[in-house]
């Protein structure tokens, strides 16, 4: 292989990748945002009593999620404005990734609800609280506790995902990588760099969302850190064990 590396190109091209790292921020802020609002509110439809909410919900979130992010994105920009309704390629990418990320949402939030014990509900029923501040004061609350890790896996895919709205022109991260790629055909470093900004995005989406998790549930934080000592206790005692029977031996 005769390829000589070259990255001094980039320097010139951070104006616009700043650009794009700002377009992309935006795009997965608001989106995510709105997928998690309309995600819990679809999981409490799933949860009602009410056979006709129940399958409306349900079949949007089987809508959204047994069909391709990419399709349900060409479908808002494309299929739309063939009925003459043009939405604006950032506002199609946004509300595409929210609806994508509430589908997603609304399971992981369903299934810490269905976690929190029926007893508990029964308690607060019989202490005379209503269905609805049952539902704000006993299951949300504990539902996201236990579902927020893989929120944040959810999320942080979903943030990955605002690289496929290259595809309808919005000038992100991605669209940026290649426009340098065109001008200095320069492919392996262009994405080397982009690939670098995204793995810092994502890092950063982690510390943010877990500091959030940290101060919203500091009980759920005190539990696992007694669970980490108590494992680095098991540990170190299970070394010093061995270490004893290989000086006896």
């Amino acid at each position: 292989m005769d390829y000589g590396f070259d990255f001094s190109f980039i320097g010139e091209f951070w104006p616009s990748l700043l650009e794009g790292l700002w377009v992309s921020t935006r795009m997965a802020a608001v989106s995510l945002t709105g997928g998690f609002i309309l995600g819990v509110l679809l999981a409490v439809a799933r949860s009602q009593d009410s056979g006709l909410i129940r399958r409306l919900a349900g079949g949007f979130v089987d809508l959204t999620r047994n069909t391709p992010l990419i399709v349900q994105t060409f479908w808002l920009f494309f299929g739309l404005s063939a009925l003459e309704i043009r939405v604006p390629a950032f506002y199609a990418a946004v509300i595409a990734l929210a609806i994508n990320t509430s589908g997603y949402t609304c399971e992981i939030v369903r299934a810490g609800m269905d976690s929190v014990h029926h007893g508990q509900k029964e308690a607060a029923a019989c202490l005379g609280l209503s269905k609805a501040r049952i539902l704000r004061h006993v299951v949300l609350p504990q539902a996201i506790e236990k579902m927020y890790p893989s929120l944040i896996s959810q999320f942080v895919l979903m943030m990955l995902a605002t690289s496929i709205m290259s595809e309808i022109s919005v000038e992100e991260l991605t669209a940026i990588g290649y426009q340098i790629q065109s001008q200095t055909f320069r492919g392996f470093e262009a994405y080397l760099v982009i690939a670098a900004i995204y793995l810092a995005m994502s890092w950063l989406l982690r510390v943010v969302m877990t500091l959030c998790y940290n101060v919203a549930f500091p009980k759920q934080r005190h539990i696992d850190q007694a669970r980490s000592a108590g494992s680095r206790q098991a540990r170190d005692k299970a070394l010093s064990g061995t270490a004893m029977n290989g000086a006896k031996s």
